[in-house]
């Protein structure tokens, strides 16, 4: 071992294969929070000691033990996540604190199987707590056995890291961007996180300008937008490699980008001249009355300068840690509950608080004499100005991003605990609110919010939209101007905040917000109980989910069942597919949080536009129409053939339905049911499992009495069964509002489906978006439909929705609806025949 004051090289912990931090499936540790470091997904029980050095802690759940090496680095090594949870069953320290320890030793061990069934995954963390002070930089990415060197760890001394890691040829290369709405803060963060993992120096350069790929602010200071061409530049030993990656983060759309959903156009309407209302836009929707009350910023005296700048640095540097930390808190809550718009949110926010540009300008100003707290403000307030300079709405948003990290290092700076006084049920009226005010105010119980800036894509309106709190933005600058304490009615869906609402108009929104709450609470009370039409025909309402704690959450709301299992979760984020057990025990998982309910697992669905890394598929020009679904399971069978054995050996299989995607066509069913048969007879099993088939496609909507023969249910996936009928992509955004799945086409696909599953009596389920719509739900039971999977949210609405209506009308006003030329003519009707509280 390599061992001085400036590097030490450090031995694997465990063997297995190893994962840069990005693709650690947690938030916390994938953002960086708790420093710099790698992954291992171990293959052994026994976790050794990286190197030579003293054990300064050891968790009292034995599941995590830190080492300080002989040249200050401090290694936390930290076995499976959200081990915690386990306290401390399954493993056995081996060492105490203080105890001195050498290169090898074994530190803790840890029972495979227990461990393994009870955590949410094995991989194990290996982090350097304090990355200020010393750089990792990892020997190798590929599988390791316990001793090998994996990954060296430099000092900060400035120029040491920097001279090697640009040592080395450069290398260049061109890509179109492809991310929606260009390179705003998500894509830019994707950007950053794959620029980290390799030692080179790397930029992007557009147009006559340049930026660090490790700098999100320079990054998206480019103002580079979708489909602009830009040029890729590293240096350093594994410049080629990286060069690959980030041309290739570059030119692939995140999956989730909101900016998709967002509205196409989020100015202002121009509104009639109204007295008393002023008209913004809706970035969340909702209708309430309440008083207004009004939030200021934080304003700074002046600064007289000539202040000490180490005492000021590290005031800043406290005040940056301490933001930090309330940042991994929060991103760790909304790990825990499944929350991935405001873990995204707050991941960025992370990186935007280690983004060199901000660090070194604050830096710069205190080495003037300025005081800390002046220093931060005008290093965020040059680079928001730079954003909104670029003359990109969606980087103006960002630039909101950057004002919160700055209000919330002062209050840090000013000792001022982060906090507003503000009222209960008040609806909150500010210039432009943050994503951390949101959640703050969202805790205190706040009706809604109004901003005189701001816009629908920001992250703000995705926060309020998740919290249901109704909001508007870009309502201008009178809001400012208004009373405080005024009641006002703030109207989301119509884009009003009314001013002046007279006594009646007050009373009347305050009603029809307790019977809204009452109704909740009524539907709540009722949801374990079955779901039957007026004339008592039964209507499953079952959840779709992606992993054993969203069935849990599916269950303690009153599903009948599981609908769809998606078991993407369990491939993606990772360099190996999971084997056959760890497989066996996700899915038994899933199975015993639902009680004695069946649950509906769909095989793998994954392929075109949803890649993974352990399985390269060729580049598709159209990827939705490419290799994937069951057609991914033909071409790499064996991937199919390890589900399908998990599959078959959940315990009681009886109450496992087997669900196939993207069928087109008979053969593909008989020839899985064949391998169903064959390996039930290879693994000694008697039972076979009910199979179902995906309607998605057209072509299975068309042929569904065929399938019908030889499945033993049909499920319809209608958000891609929209897509493909009506040829718009669900995920652009000047098309997303139309592909709307009430439309008449869909509508006659969804009944010719029903009207061939009844030749055979099989049943039909719908575990696309439209089953949690309530506008649908008549449409969908006239037309046949007896199963609903919806999100587990929504179970008790929906099942009140059927105990409403009967049978008979549904099926003879539905088939009218099929007449019908658009989908807003249908979504009106329905309206109209069935109207929503």
């Amino acid at each position: 071992m390599h061992n001085n004051n400036k590097e030490l090289t450090l031995s694997a912990p465990l063997s297995g294969p190893v994962l840069t931090l990005g693709k650690v499936p947690d938030a916390v540790f994938a953002s960086g929070a708790m420093g710099d470091g790698i992954a291992i997904d171990p293959l052994n029980d026994t976790l050794y000691s990286p190197c030579a050095g003293v054990i300064i802690h050891v968790a009292r759940t034995a599941h995590a033990v830190t080492v300080r090496a002989d040249n200050g680095a401090e290694i936390l090594l930290h076995l499976g996540l959200d081990t915690v949870e386990l306290n401390g069953a399954g493993f056995s320290m081996l060492v105490s604190e203080n105890q001195r320890v050498s290169l090898g030793q074994p530190l803790l061990r840890y029972d495979q199987d227990q461990v393994g069934q009870r955590c949410k995954s094995l991989v194990s963390l290996l982090i350097l707590t304090n990355s200020h002070d010393f750089q990792v930089r990892p020997i190798t990415l590929k599988a390791v056995k316990v001793g090998e060197p994996l990954l060296h760890i430099v000092a900060r001394n400035g120029s040491v890291a920097s001279v090697e890691a640009s040592a080395g040829p450069e290398v260049r290369g061109q890509v179109r961007v492809a991310h929606r709405g260009g390179l705003h803060a998500r894509p830019a963060a994707l950007v950053r996180q794959t620029a980290q993992g390799f030692n080179s120096q790397s930029r992007l350069h557009f147009a006559d300008k340049s930026a660090p790929c490790n700098s999100l602010i320079g990054l998206m200071g480019l103002a580079i937008g979708e489909q602009d061409e830009v040029q890729v530049s590293c240096q350093g030993a594994d410049a080629e490699a990286a060069l690959q990656a980030l041309l290739s983060a570059l030119a692939t759309t995140l999956p989730d980008d909101h900016h998709a959903k967002a509205p196409v156009s989020t100015a202002p309407l121009k509104h009639p001249a109204e007295a008393g209302v002023l008209h913004g836009v809706c970035a969340a929707p909702g209708l309430v009355a309440a008083p207004l009350f009004r939030l200021n910023a934080i304003s700074l005296p002046a600064d007289a300068g000539n202040h000490d700048p180490a005492q000021q640095q590290s005031m800043l540097d406290a005040a940056l840690n301490a933001v930090r930390s309330d940042i991994a808190a929060t991103l760790a809550q909304a790990k825990k509950h499944n929350n991935a718009d405001e873990e995204s949110i707050f991941a960025a926010h992370m990186a935007l608080l280690e983004d060199p540009a901000l660090l070194d300008a604050a830096q710069q100003l205190i080495t003037q004499g300025r005081a800390a707290t002046h220093a931060w403000s005008q290093s965020i307030d040059a680079q928001c100005d730079m954003l909104q300079g670029t003359g990109s709405a969606l980087l103006a948003e960002r630039a909101n991003d950057l004002r919160d990290l700055k209000q919330r290092v002062l209050r840090a700076l000013l000792g001022k605990a982060w906090h507003y006084d503000v009222p209960a049920g008040a609806i909150v009226a500010a210039h432009e609110l943050t994503p951390s005010d949101l959640l703050q105010l969202s805790a205190q119980g706040v009706a809604g919010l109004c901003m005189a800036e701001g816009g629908a894509t920001s992250h703000v309106a995705i926060l309020a939209r998740g919290k249901g709190l109704p909001c508007l933005v870009a309502l201008g600058s009178a809001l400012l101007d208004q009373a405080q304490d005024q009641p006002v009615v703030l109207d989301a869906d119509g884009g009003r905040l009314e001013l002046t609402p007279t006594a009646e108009r007050l009373a009347d929104v305050q009603q029809a917000q307790i019977e809204r709450q009452q109704r909740r609470e009524a539907q709540q009370a009722r949801a374990h109980l079955p779901a039957e039409t007026r004339n008592g025909v039964a209507i499953e309402v079952v959840a779709n989910v992606a992993s054993s704690s969203e069935a849990a959450e599916a269950f303690a709301n009153g599903a009948d069942g599981v609908g769809l299992l998606r078991t993407e979760f369990l491939f993606v984020d990772r360099q190996t597919a999971p084997d056959v057990e760890e497989q066996r025990r996700a899915y038994q998982a899933v199975l015993d949080a639902m009680g004695d309910k069946s649950v509906i697992i769909r095989t793998i669905d994954v392929g075109g536009d949803k890649q993974l890394d352990y399985l390269p598929l060729p580049a598709e020009a159209n990827p939705v129409l490419g290799l994937r679904g069951i057609r991914l399971g033909q071409a790499r069978p064996e991937i199919l053939d390890q589900q399908l054995r998990a599959l078959l050996q959940v315990r009681p299989l009886r109450r496992c339905r087997i669900l196939l995607p993207m069928v087109t066509e008979v053969d593909e069913l008989l020839q899985i049911r064949q391998q169903v048969d064959a390996l039930c007879v290879e693994l000694n099993i008697t039972e076979r499992p009910e199979i179902g088939v995906m309607i998605e496609v057209p072509a299975a909507a068309l042929q569904a009495e065929q399938l019908a023969e030889h499945a033993d249910f049909l499920s319809i996936g209608t958000n891609d069964l929209s897509q493909y009928t009506l040829a718009m992509d669900r995920d652009h955004a000047g098309l997303a509002a139309r592909v709307d799945a009430l439309h008449p086409a869909l509508l006659r696909l969804i009944a010719m489906t029903c009207a061939g599953a009844a030749v055979h009596k099989r049943w039909v389920g719908v575990c696309g978006a439209l089953a949690s719509d309530p506008l649908a739900t008549p449409v969908l039971i006239g037309l046949g439909v007896t199963e609903l999977s919806v999100s587990p949210v929504q179970i008790g609405e929906i099942k009140d929705r059927v105990r409403q209506l009967h049978e008979a009308e549904c099926q003879r006003l539905s088939h009218d609806l099929l007449k019908l030329g658009s989908a807003a003519a249908v979504r009106h009707a329905c309206q109209q025949h069935w109207p929503l509280p």
